[in-house]
């Protein structure tokens, strides 16, 4: 087990052993290298190949879902699958379980198909049945309808022959079991086996690799107990915790040196993770220097916050190689606003992806359905995409009768006589299923990038969006075109994937993966998103109790130490400058809350921080959240960590709100210093202008503004509906 500390080096870690191996001999065939993202997969292949040459391509480097993926592909046939099965994505499992509830007559709700999806895959991820799932979770009323759509929900993926994302580490962990042939014959070829971010493995991940391992137990894991912060979504922080139990006699060798961050930095990031009680100590050091002090705003409020962040990006660079982090995604909508009219570029990531675009994911369902015509999600989103008079009532009637011969609704519409449909609809669902099965003729012909030129043609993608006016037809288009560059790119890398292997490409795509090294300009996400990646300048905003650490972990102490693994993240993605925020009031979803900074805050020294805070005082915690605070006090183990770093957190006994910090008003940002006369300026009406005059301050800022037609206009600072643009 290698403890790899935040930027020491883990990736190249990996990829050296890997080079290593070859060097002395192993086969490249018997390797095992998995990772979580393709980014990082694609990463380690790359480093590898420099280090060991073309022989490293022999090597399975990739992720989980790849990796069973690829496993699958070979032997799911002995499950009763085809092994042309379709992986469902999110949006399909959720339009899956909307008709399944549908069907059983329970409204959206009281039963949320994304609070029911939740409840299946948290089941998978733990590898229990829905008979399981339902013992555990208690057999009542409502639990027994979940149960119900569960078992409902299997038996339409199994029709379809098709697999969820937890169903392909399942789908594998059982075809290995159940059948010790195959388990045999990979356990034979992978001799050596390596696992990237081990501390976010989850209970059907690790039994995954405790089978392929064996007796064997020829296993590297590399991972940070102090960067599990997916525990919302399964990972299980005791795989790592717990390895040398695990695997008794097991070598371990903690990587302590970080090569990312400056000194003062990474101090700060080690004053807070030590707060947590359940992790393995290790102490990280650095050669890079002490670097410059972290900066801390006390802000009034949101806006306050962002006009501050607008001013300090700009003093920087411009974001040149930045990024703003936040716990949750609507704390994004008001640092937007003031970065656009500051005229600063950025990017959101963890927003839509290529591949979730409407006309994208359209071509997608259909290379889908001509791979495996059992898929009826697919059918249902195509059947009328483009338009082709087929409503909703036409598809309820396919529907019906698929369900009542047991077929899928592909093959249910081969004779539309008999589905009792009006003659236009009859037609309609003749002419498209005369298309589907020229296109499902032509998939063994055809190279995927031809087969995919052929779908648009004669479905009438392509025209159908020409007939579009204005940007957003020439935008489709743009995205139409650009996904036959993707396929045709994927068979120059992948020529034996075929269509099936781009399929599976593209439900395993994040959009996390398409962000490239190097400079990038300012970035958003949330703190989940911004793991594994590094920048010069980290703004973390929003940290302010009941936001960061969020109000459900304060009164929760694995959910506090969560929270406080994933600030320690977020703080050590920065390398050369770390600034933090937090605001004395915050509106959230539609709600105005007076807040208390963040305890995470309160755990740096103030001599880390530039600037005199000495006299803020003692963090204020509300009375539920004390003692769960207290139970994650640092352990008897760290008394010798020495006191020039120590900061003990104080917490008196007052009453929330008592004392709270109240932002120096000579440190106000307002609005009105993202502007300055001269500065040109576009109006949505009046068109563009320039700042004749800003003047007030506060709230009652305002600017003058002179457009191009010679009408002079006066604005609210706060709520000027300009943009800034150059020259």
């Amino acid at each position: 087990m290698i403890l790899a500390g935040a930027g020491s080096g883990k990736t190249r870690a990996l990829t050296h052993r890997i080079a290593r191996l070859i060097d002395e001999g192993v086969p490249p065939r018997q390797i095992l290298a998995i990772t979580f993202t393709n980014k990082a997969a694609r990463e380690m292949r790359e480093r590898a190949s420099a280090l060991a040459g073309a022989r490293a391509e022999d090597a399975w480097i990739m992720t989980f879902h790849a990796c069973c993926g690829r496993i699958l592909r070979r032997d799911i046939d002995k499950l009763g699958y085809p092994r042309a099965f379709t992986i469902y994505d999110d949006d399909d499992q959720i339009a899956l379980l909307k008709e399944i509830l549908k069907e059983a007559r329970l409204g959206d709700k009281d039963y949320p198909p994304r609070m029911v999806k939740t409840h299946i895959s948290d089941a998978k991820n733990r590898l229990m049945s829905p008979d399981e799932w339902l013992s555990e979770a208690g057999d009542h009323e409502r639990n027994r309808k979940i149960h119900k759509a569960f078992l409902r929900y299997e038996e339409r993926l199994f029709k379809s022959g098709a697999l969820d994302f937890d169903d392909m580490i399942v789908k594998a962990i059982q075809l290995l079991a159940d059948h010790p042939p195959v388990l045999e014959h990979y356990r034979d070829r992978f001799r050596h086996i390596m696992v990237d971010e081990y501390q976010d493995t989850n209970a059907a991940q690790y039994e995954f690799i405790r089978l392929l391992a064996g007796e064997r137990r020829n296993l590297c894991v590399v991972g940070d107990d102090d960067q599990s912060i997916y525990g919302w979504r399964g990972a299980d922080i005791r795989n790592i915790l717990e390895f040398e139990r695990d695997f008794k006699g097991c070598k371990v060798i903690r990587l302590e040196q970080n090569y990312r961050s400056t000194g003062n930095i990474l101090n700060a990031s080690n004053q807070v993770i030590r707060r947590n009680a359940g992790r393995k100590e290790k102490t990280l050091w650095t050669e890079s220097g002490l670097g410059e002090k972290l900066r801390l705003y006390e802000a009034a409020d949101e806006r306050d916050e962002a006009a501050w962040l607008c001013a300090s990006i700009k003093g920087s660079g411009g974001g040149a190689d930045a990024a703003v982090l936040y716990r949750m995604n609507a704390q994004s909508r008001v640092i937007e606003e003031a970065l656009v009219r500051a005229g600063i570029r950025y990017c959101v990531y963890g927003g839509v992806r290529f591949y979730d675009r409407k006309e994208v994911r359209d071509l997608i369902a259909y290379l889908r359905l001509i791979a495996n015509g059992a898929d009826d999600v697919a059918f249902a989103r195509v059947v009328n995409e483009p338009r082709r008079g087929i409503g909703d009532a036409t598809v309820d009637a396919i529907r019906r009768q698929a369900a009542q011969k047991g077929i899928p609704m592909l093959r249910a519409i081969s004779e539309p006589a008999k589905l009792g449909l009006s003659a236009r609809a009859q037609a309609s669902v003749g002419a498209f299923h005369e298309t589907l099965s020229r296109l499902i003729a032509l998939r063994n012909e055809l190279e995927p990038a031809a087969l995919l030129r052929r779908l648009i043609e004669e479905t009438g993608f392509e025209a159908a969006y020409r007939r579009l006016s204005g940007e957003e037809g020439a935008d489709r288009l743009r995205n139409i075109a650009e996904l036959e560059t993707a396929i045709a790119e994927y068979a120059d890398r992948e020529p034996e994937g075929g269509l099936e292997g781009f399929l599976e490409n593209v439900a395993l795509v994040t959009d996390l993966d398409a962000m490239e090294e190097g400079a990038r300009g300012l970035a958003l996400m949330t703190l989940h998103s911004a793991k594994g990646l590094e920048f010069d300048d980290v703004y973390l905003v929003g940290l302010e109790e009941g936001v960061f650490p969020s109000h459900r972990s304060t009164i929760e102490e694995d959910r506090i130490e969560e929270e406080r693994r994933l600030c320690y993240v977020g703080m050590t993605r920065a390398k050369r400058r770390l600034a933090l925020s937090c605001a004395r009031s915050r509106t959230l979803y539609n709600q105005r809350q007076e807040n208390m900074r963040s305890r995470f805050i309160d755990e740096i020294h103030p001599d880390l921080i530039a600037g005199d805070i000495a006299d803020r005082g003692p963090v204020r915690l509300p009375p539920a959240s004390r003692e769960a605070h207290r139970r994650t006090a640092p352990p008897s183990r760290e008394a010798a960590i020495p006191r020039r770093i120590a900061h003990p957190l104080e917490i008196p006994g007052v009453k929330r709100g008592a004392g709270a910090f109240v932002p120096s008003e000579a440190r106000r940002y307002e609005a009105a210093s993202i502007f300055k006369a001269g500065d040109r300026v576009r109006h949505g009406k009046f068109g563009v202008g320039a700042v004749v005059e800003v003047s007030g301050a506060g709230r009652e800022a305002k600017l003058e503004i002179e457009f191009e037609g010679g009408e002079r206009k006066r604005f609210l600072a706060d709520l000027a509906p300009v943009i800034k643009i150059d020259g």
